[in-house]
């Protein structure tokens, strides 16, 4: 081969390295700039949900979609290259700015998902839980075709109904979680709090199970007005138990009138006979008639030592308490008939 041959072929190989340093060096400029500049998201934060099962592929293709990220096919480069392909998470995101690509793997990967919160108050029965639970905007709402047994047997619990038996709590969630993820932690809830309780009871209750417990604990939360009479409260309702006494409580006939009830008691209502009706029927009701917090349940556990049998409310949130139905009936016109 003559010099000049060797020398062009020297050029030509300098030149195709030249030329491939170039496209690395401007391909990994174009990388860079992909991965530093930030996502073009605007003022307002940006929902995105990964459903189970989402391949990295798929979440690339549905950001590219929704518009928050260019080259789809660059994003699954990177993300194989980082080792984040196979530990993206399923779950809901908020994406606000600035947000890089890499911030955004990082997110995915580590399923740094949006929260939302769902509040059960004490006091509440099961219609008011389901229809928080219906109307809240961040939950996937799976048990809505479920009756109540069904709904039980799918948050794998042991009764079939579920009034009572999610205590009341702020729960905080991953945004379009299933409704039953939070209801099984509630229920979990109520079964610890309840086990603790019952662990802790007094020697000489007139109960004989848990349950009955968490039944008397939801008459006592609705009675209450004021935290310091809980335990009164629980007294008067033992010490009727103990006699055989009716317990004659208000919130259980209202219970037991379920939506017919329109905010007025009358007394053909505590005349009518239901499950419910605690004026017509001895013992404790079937079921609780509320979701009773973790005060009521220790109060019913273990009330205070009265000789009352009775109480009447005195407009202020605090109770009355007597042991004799004279009594009563004196503390009824002096609190609620005005005389005196």
């Amino acid at each position: 081969m003559s010099k000049s041959s060797v020398g062009l072929a020297g050029r030509l190989a300098a030149i195709t390295l030249t030329l491939i340093l170039l496209v690395l060096v401007a391909s990994a400029a174009y990388v860079y700039r992909y991965i530093s500049t930030p996502l073009p998201l605007g003022a307002q934060p940006h929902s995105f949900t990964l459903e189970p099962g989402t391949t990295m592929r798929g979440a690339a293709n549905q950001l590219a979609a929704q518009g928050l990220v260019e080259q789809p096919w660059l994003l699954i480069w990177i993300a194989r290259a980082t080792g984040q392909d196979s530990r993206i998470k399923a779950g809901s995101y908020e994406f606000t700015a600035p947000l890089t690509v890499l911030g955004l793997l990082d997110k995915l990967s580590d399923g740094d998902v949006s929260s939302a919160t769902l509040m059960v108050v004490e006091g509440w029965n099961w219609r008011q839980v389901r229809a928080a639970l219906a109307r809240h905007p961040h939950l996937k709402h799976d048990s809505a075709a479920l009756d109540d047994a069904a709904l039980m047997a799918a948050i794998g619990a042991g009764e079939t109904s579920p009034e009572g038996m999610f205590f009341p709590d702020t729960y905080h969630f991953a945004k379009g979680s299933s409704d039953l993820k939070v209801l099984s932690r509630a229920y979990q809830a109520m079964q610890k709090q309840l086990a603790v309780a019952w662990e802790a009871r007094a020697a000489d209750l007139p109960l004989k199970t848990p349950y009955e417990a968490l039944i008397l604990a939801s008459m006592i939360e609705k009675e209450t007005g004021k935290p310091t009479d809980r335990g009164m409260i629980a007294s008067v309702f033992v010490n009727r138990l103990r006699i055989g006494m009716r317990l004659q409580t208000d919130p259980s006939v209202i219970y037991g009138l379920g939506e017919r009830f329109d905010g007025n008691l009358r007394r053909v209502d505590l005349e009518t006979d239901t499950p419910y009706n605690t004026y017509t029927r001895s013992g404790l009701t079937p079921t609780p008639i509320a979701m009773p917090g973790r005060e009521a349940l220790l109060a019913a556990v273990n009330p205070a030592s009265s000789k009352w049998l009775y109480f009447v409310a005195k407009g202020d949130g605090t109770s009355h308490f007597s042991e004799t139905l004279e009594q009563h009936n004196q503390a009824v016109r002096r609190y609620q008939l005005g005389a005196h």
